[in-house]
């Protein structure tokens, strides 16, 4: 597969047919990119668009670059080849295996020979307060460890070098260290979010409003500080709905983020 060193998204029109604010924006390999903007501003058009390679031929009138060059049509069409996996907010198997043959069938197709299959799932279980085990039926996973688990999937055995995650902030899985995992790959990932956890914990943001990218926002060092305490609440919480889970009473509690 190509080696994607950076894609670029060259602004296309709005919803009213107006040229978009950001004419191009450069995405570098291993970034995380955030895309934020209330419900109908375009943030799904805008992966759709990068999903599909775009030239200019949907609504939005986007092109997608790779590596500062069009995109030729076996990487557009050709499944096998294709450079972008997405996880999405609703993710349920239904396929009647366990997690063991899952991935080994999904190495398989992607031509690997050998995956270490206890690695990956070591990994899913880091995202995740409910283990998951390898004889584990695919449809029995809750919706924290079928996420868990397909983020150590793309993370491993993937080779899509673009990866666009859309509002999983619902899942209950550990959301920095799904980012870290995915990011250490080497891969380009966008996260389409309203989670500030998640917002805050990219580089940079694409603002979204009707339609159309309007702007673009560095992270600053407030807002890494402010995500490192979001990110240790949200952990805690996690901990929480587990011991809730459980059946364990829960006393006073003593974690507060002081902004």
């Amino acid at each position: 597969m190509q080696i994607i060193e950076n894609i670029t998204i060259i602004g296309g029109i709005d919803k009213q047919g107006m040229t978009e604010s950001i004419k191009e924006f450069l995405i570098s390999q291993g970034e995380i990119i955030g895309v934020v903007g209330p419900t109908g501003s375009g943030k799904s058009q805008l992966i759709s668009d990068i999903e599909q390679l775009a030239q200019e031929d949907t609504s939005s009138g986007r092109q997608i670059l790779i590596n500062g060059k069009v995109p030729d049509y076996e990487i557009r069409n050709n499944p096998r080849k294709k450079m972008v996996a997405q996880l999405s907010q609703n993710m349920n198997f239904l396929a009647d295996m366990s997690v063991a043959d899952f991935l080994c069938l999904h190495a398989k197709c992607r031509g690997k020979e050998y995956i270490d299959v206890s690695k990956i799932i070591s990994l899913a279980n880091e995202l995740t307060g409910e283990p998951i085990k390898s004889n584990d039926n695919l449809t029995i996973l809750s919706g924290g460890q079928s996420r868990a688990l397909m983020v150590a999937d793309v993370a491993v055995i993937s080779e899509s070098p673009i990866v666009l995650i859309d509002e999983i902030e619902n899942a209950g899985i550990k959301k920095h260290e799904a980012l870290n995992l995915l990011s250490g790959q080497g891969k380009i990932i966008l996260v389409v979010t309203h989670d500030p956890v998640l917002a805050l914990s990219a580089e940079r943001r694409i603002i979204m409003r009707n339609g159309g990218m309007r702007n673009i926002i560095h992270s600053s060092k407030d807002e890494k500080i402010a995500s490192k305490k979001l990110n240790d609440l949200d952990r805690n919480i996690l901990l929480l709905r587990e011991k809730v889970r459980s059946g364990e009473v829960i006393g006073k509690l003593n974690f507060e983020p002081a902004f």
